[in-house]
């Protein structure tokens, strides 16, 4: 079972353990606003992602649904903001290779397709779960 730590100061302590269903959970002893905060990350097959947010809400993704909404300066444009990625240039076949925690705010997918670059926060995974 691996284990991340994170945070600092006394009561500010957070722990993100890998439990043997393969999810991340957090414990945490004060929270940022749970709105933002998921409990639970957990990698659904080779394609899916499902995210139980600190206010008790589910969110469900695929892995290509990611992939279209992948926030890097490759698939966004830097100055205007406009989507670059073209949706349909994206199988519906991609498949998660990898995913990793950006400290404690983000989360990092590594893709089939050998793209790597995007951070998503979860601010905006928890947009774009809202979104659906």
């Amino acid at each position: 079972m691996e284990s991340y730590r994170t945070g600092g100061g006394e009561g500010r302590r957070a722990v993100w353990k890998m439990n043997q269903a393969e999810s991340l959970i957090m414990d945490a002893t004060e929270r940022r606003g749970p709105a933002i905060e998921p409990r639970e990350i957990k990698q659904e097959g080779d394609a899916g992602v499902r995210i139980t947010w600190g206010d008790g809400l589910i969110s469900s993704f695929t892995a290509a649904g990611l992939r279209r909404a992948c926030p890097c300066a490759q698939c966004v444009n830097e100055w205007t903001g406009q989507r670059v990625l073209k949706p349909e240039s994206i199988a519906e076949e991609l498949t998660i290779s990898d995913l990793s925690l950006v400290g404690r705010y983000a989360i990092n997918f590594r893709w089939s397709d050998g793209h790597e670059t995007g951070i998503y926060s979860f601010r905006y995974l928890r947009e774009l779960g809202e979104r659906e």
